[in-house]
């Protein structure tokens, strides 16, 4: 059952970014999600890193998840 509420491996909370940012880099068509923390463990990188990508995203105005 799709869980858009909590990250499926810490079960913290997810707002809208994390959401967003999942569906941009891992699968568009996703029902269940990482938080920015353990996507970012997922891709051996830090948050920073993650949270640069969305708001580039966001600014550039091209991707219809970050609107």
């Amino acid at each position: 059952m799709a869980d858009y509420k909590n990250c499926i491996e810490c079960k913290s909370q997810l707002f809208d970014d994390d959401i967003s940012i999942y569906r941009k880099l891992v699968n568009r068509g996703a029902d269940e999600f990482l938080c920015i923390d353990c996507l970012a463990l997922k891709f051996g990188c830090d948050r920073e890193k993650i949270e640069r990508l969305i708001q580039y995203y966001r600014e550039s105005g091209n991707c219809t998840l970050f609107r």
